[in-house]
């Protein structure tokens, strides 16, 4: 079997599940924070906490994980490439992201948001930039 191919499977499968939390934890984002019901928040509450702690935190790990087992495949010289690296800044920009949607996450969990929807709103197009940016670095591959 080819160890390369199974890795990159993988890690396409975490990296598609962590962007699909990357873009929806904020909208549930914009929700709650318009929600004027305790009921609406309590149910806020548990699937921000459910999407944040059981796919969207092992979604990054595998994703980090997988892309390290490509790069030593590759070899770390992979890194002198432009491509990799505009790659890379992105996945550190989307991690830095995802730490904050956890900052936010504990903020809604302890009824302290001082965030307004619309801030939520213009948030949850970073991911999407990222995004967009990764895969036309890995596609076209700019030297």
């Amino acid at each position: 079997m080819n160890l390369y191919l199974l890795f990159k499977s993988l890690h396409l499968i975490a990296v598609i599940s962590w962007m699909a939390g990357l873009l929806y934890l904020p909208r549930i984002f914009v929700y709650h924070s318009e929600a004027e019901h305790e009921s609406q928040k309590r149910v806020f509450k548990t699937m921000e906490k459910k999407l944040y702690n059981y796919i969207m935190m092992p979604a990054m790990l595998l994703s980090w994980f997988f892309g390290i087992l490509l790069i030593h495949s590759l070899g770390f010289s992979i890194f002198s490439e432009l491509w990799m690296q505009i790659k890379s800044l992105a996945v550190v920009i989307l991690t830095f992201y995802h730490f904050s949607l956890g900052k936010y996450l504990r903020e809604f969990a302890l009824d302290n948001n001082q965030k307004t929807s619309r801030f939520f709103r213009i948030y949850n197009e970073i991911p999407t930039i990222m995004l967009i940016v990764a895969v036309f670095a890995v596609v076209f591959k700019p030297l």
